[in-house]
């Protein structure tokens, strides 16, 4: 897996992991990718710097991991109220949506790590989020 750092339109800022550079192009160029703040799907690479602490204990600054907490909590609040929870049955639910079995619609829920990477190199546009599942405290 790769993490890429990634630009909107709207000059949002985010990060993306991929299986692979080739899996990026492909997405990037078929605008797969859609920006998790304000959803467009204008988005391009941005410049990336190795992150090379100068102690091996470095700490993110207090107001960083507020500012992505405060993102994050945007973003599961956007996805609950706008998408449907379909618990451990996404990857199912992904499949048969992209091979047209199933309507489109805004799904989200569980998969293994190994199942959303199969998802990834079958074309199937997933983003890996934190838990959001309805019954998870987090």
């Amino acid at each position: 897996m790769i993490k890429y750092s990634l630009i909107c339109d709207q000059e949002h800022n985010f990060e993306a992991w991929f299986s692979d550079y080739d899996t990026c192009e492909k997405q990037l160029k078929k605008s797969a990718v859609e920006c998790p703040l304000c959803g467009s799907k204008k988005i391009s690479k941005s410049i990336m710097a190795p992150n090379i602490p100068s102690k091996s204990n470095q700490k993110a600054p207090k107001s960083d991991v507020k500012k992505v907490e405060m993102v994050m909590n945007k973003i599961k609040k956007h996805v609950k109220e706008n998408y449907e929870y379909v618990g451990d049955k996404f990857p199912d639910e992904a499949r048969a949506m992209h091979y047209e079995e199933k309507e489109q619609k805004d799904i989200y829920g569980e998969t293994t790590v190994e199942e959303a990477k199969d998802l990834i190199e079958e074309g199937i546009n997933v983003q890996p989020l934190p838990s959001l599942n309805p019954k998870s405290k987090n």
